[in-house]
């Protein structure tokens, strides 16, 4: 297996990647950031991520982590990104492009992916459920270390015609002028109605919001244990590097 992985990770301001070695998750230079191209189609992504590759003069395999639905490569949704992505097989043209093959992957399944490699999920049996909580709220779960993708728990209706995202992430806080005691009585609603649905083993806060679980942990009535998240900025490129080495069944080696 090849230990040394390009990890990417897309996001609406910035595309970031470092080369990783994931059998440890170590980050092994610097991260590089590029601004994401405007307008944001998936060829001037890949023309991104070809450039962040020739700045570590890299070649192989490219795991990324994007703010999509994927589907075995193709782009199915466009929530916060340009709809012209849609049907896209980012898989087959990130690969095209950049002369590396690259695999796609969810953002926040990436970042998931993190947490269960090397972070609390390690060697964890049972369910876990991972939220990033940042501008929207991204999620990801598994069983027994291996990925349900796909999930968008944060797209799931908190209150009536209200999905939990515009409900409850760390913009609604910052927009609102909410005190983290406001913000996580919302939060812990939230949080309720997931273990409700799910029935999680553990919950994995990630995002900036994981720093600040202090500041909000006495408004939290959960009895499933909530850990803040080990990787934090870093959780998507390191995730998506190892989901290039994974298998079909999302076991994360």
């Amino acid at each position: 297996m090849e230990n040394k992985i390009l990890g990417i990770d897309v996001g609406g301001s910035g595309i970031k990647g470092s080369v990783v070695d994931v059998t440890t998750g170590e980050l092994l230079y610097e991260r590089h950031r590029i601004e994401t191209p405007q307008p944001a189609t998936a060829e001037n992504i890949a023309e991104t991520i070809k450039k962040i590759a020739e700045h570590f003069d890299y070649k192989g395999k490219i795991g990324c982590g994007f703010p999509a639905v994927i589907k075995n490569g193709v782009i199915m949704t466009a929530t916060n990104i340009d709809k012209c992505n849609i049907g896209v097989n980012a898989n087959a043209m990130f690969s095209e492009i950049t002369g590396n093959e690259v695999t796609v992957i969810n953002d926040a399944d990436a970042a998931g992916i993190a947490e269960v490699s090397f972070g609390e999920g390690k060697n964890f049996r049972g369910v876990i459920l991972v939220l990033t909580i940042g501008t929207g709220i991204g999620s990801a779960l598994f069983v027994d270390g291996k990925l349900v993708p796909n999930t968008e728990l944060g797209h799931v209706f908190i209150k009536k015609g209200i999905i939990a995202e515009k409900f409850t992430s760390d913009a609604v806080r910052k927009r609102k002028g909410l005190n983290w005691h406001q913000w996580g009585k919302r939060f812990n609603k939230y949080l309720n109605y997931l273990d409700l649905l799910i029935n999680p083993s553990m919950i994995i806060i990630g995002g900036g919001t994981s720093k600040k679980i202090e500041k909000f942990a006495d408004t939290i009535t959960l009895e499933t244990p909530l850990k803040p998240a080990k990787f934090l900025n870093d959780a998507g490129l390191i995730g998506a590097a190892v989901s290039a080495v994974k298998d079909k069944f999302g076991k994360v080696y």
